[in-house]
């Protein structure tokens, strides 16, 4: 898969490249391994009925697979939940993120918009808990949505939202990467998928000239 397009929320990206070189390197190269898998889900949506689509279980188990070989892992912490004035306790409750290499959490998000931003909630736990320093979010830009069902959200959303809150929320800093499908591999959205890599060309080649000066 292509990164198109990242974010930075309270200098994740920086924070990544910089102090975190390896690690932003290993997440980089799972992106670029994952293939086009096809389109192996057909659609029983009335808007799009017979229409075949990317299956986002198939790819979370590509992500699963990569990011496992590297030796990330499954981040799971238990907890008791009692609230004031209330008398039950619900026992061994979870927060459980997907890909953990200390001290980098990464969640690959093929779902629906409030599972995006529950992740962030999920960072900013793992982070309070002192248990990583940074957050990455994977998830598909809006051109790849468009060519999976509709319960799908894409990060432009989430990016858009983040701007509007000001920095508030989440207090962790966080790395965004909106993935797409390697452009010589389907040809939908043409023109506009070859506009943001051309874009996206003059960004990393600003950001490599920033990382050398701290070099």
């Amino acid at each position: 898969m292509d990164i198109v397009y990242t974010y930075s929320h309270l200098g994740g990206e920086e924070i990544l490249m910089v102090r975190h070189p390896e690690l932003e390197k290993q997440i980089d190269d799972v992106i670029a391994a994952i293939p086009n898998p096809g389109r192996n889900k057909k659609s029983e949506e009335k808007t799009k009925m017979g229409k075949m689509l990317y299956s986002p279980a198939e790819l979370n188990a590509l992500f699963k697979k990569e990011f496992n070989n590297r030796g990330w892992q499954e981040l799971k912490d238990f907890y008791d939940i009692e609230i004031p004035q209330y008398p039950h306790t619900v026992k061994r409750a979870y927060k459980q993120c997907d890909f953990h290499k200390e001290p980098v959490l990464v969640e690959v998000q093929f779902g629906k918009y409030a599972f995006m931003f529950y992740d962030l909630a999920k960072f900013q736990y793992f982070y309070n808990r002192g248990l990583i320093k940074l957050g990455v979010e994977i998830v598909p830009c809006h051109f790849l949505q468009t060519q999976m069902s509709s319960g799908v959200s894409y990060g432009e959303q989430l990016i858009y939202d983040l701007e509007r809150l000001s920095k508030n929320f989440p207090s962790v800093p966080v790395k965004i990467i909106l993935v797409d499908m390697p452009i010589e591999s389907d040809d939908y959205w043409s023109d506009g998928r070859k506009l943001v890599r051309e874009s996206r060309e003059s960004v990393v080649k600003h950001l490599e000239e920033w990382k050398n000066t701290y070099e």
